[in-house]
């Protein structure tokens, strides 16, 4: 495996091992206390990211090695007018793995062509986050215990989302997978997901406008933000960013077992009321981020 751009870049075999080794970290954490000593990661963020950048260096960290990088693309290069083909190439020079998030779609794709190591793909605009869906994937394993049969219903920014995308995309390939598109007409998820998976490979899927309608089918309910960075109209992100906020109230009509993920950072799609709800995944799931992220930089530098 060289790089990581797509999360369909990996088999589900190669998923599985991924998530099994995950899981073993969490059960065993001193004997990958040095599995990476001596080797270094960068991490490259053109695009402001609290979680994922802190999670990828606490990874490498939790392993025994070495972190360097910039958190702002105002203190790299770049500012000065630097490619990112040259700016990867010459931390190709310095680090072992890079991870890289950058606003353009397709980025971190030029980045792979130029690098001279593997390059994990740490969110490229609306596009693709595959770490995140690595993450995600963890998570409904280890609250549902396996990853097929099962109704998902996607909330809010469905079409920005790059999460969204990444995860529908890896979700495809499991048996009996239900698909419920919860969104504004103007946030629906892009026509490429309709063709590329849902109609390429036969699956169907339903987009509604109202979350109370579907609450009872959901096995997994994945909230999302309208994210305000991504729109070019300020007044369409004022009129739509509180179309969707779950409460407790909405989740009166839910499964017991529902499972509410939420790849955060979240604004007020979900009422802080919810947070000691037990179906309540989201800052667990952020905590898987980090040993998923340490098993797939385990693999790929093996």
């Amino acid at each position: 495996m060289k790089h990581l751009i797509d999360p369909m870049d990996l088999g589900v075999e190669e998923i599985n091992d991924i998530l099994d080794l995950a899981d073993d970290i969490i059960a065993h954490r001193e004997k990958y206390s040095t599995a990476c000593k001596g080797k270094k990661l960068a991490t490259l963020f053109f695009e402001p990211s609290t979680r994922t950048r802190l999670s990828f260096e606490a990874a490498m960290m939790e392993l025994g090695g070495n972190v360097l990088g910039f958190s702002d693309a105002n203190s790299s290069s770049s500012t000065k007018g630097e490619s990112v083909g040259d700016t990867i190439r010459i931390v190709s020079y310095y680090a072992d793995i890079i991870a890289m998030r950058h606003p353009k779609e397709g980025a971190p794709m030029l980045a792979a062509a130029k690098a001279l190591v593997p390059i994990i793909n740490a969110g490229d605009g609306g596009h693709n986050h595959p770490t995140q869906t690595l993450t995600d994937l963890m998570t409904i394993r280890r609250e549902k215990g396996r990853l097929s049969d099962l109704t998902i219903g996607f909330c809010g920014d469905l079409k920005f989302g790059r999460t969204v995308h990444s995860l529908i995309k890896a979700m495809s390939r499991y048996e009996n997978i239900r698909f419920i598109l919860i969104s504004p007409e103007e946030l629906q998820i892009p026509d490429y997901i309709r063709t590329e998976v849902f109609d390429k490979k036969g699956i169907s899927y339903r987009q509604v406008s109202s979350m109370d309608d579907v609450m009872p089918e959901l096995d997994i309910l994945y909230m999302t933000r309208v994210q305000k960075e991504r729109f070019f109209n300020e007044a369409d992100y004022i009129r739509l960013k509180d179309t969707y906020i779950l409460d407790c109230k909405k989740l009166k009509k839910a499964k017991p077992d529902l499972s509410i993920l939420h790849p955060l950072p979240r604004v007020n799609e979900i009422s802080t009321e919810v947070d000691d709800d037990p179906r309540a995944c989201y800052f667990t799931q952020a905590h898987n981020g980090k040993f998923v992220r340490m098993a797939l930089i385990m693999t790929m530098l093996a």
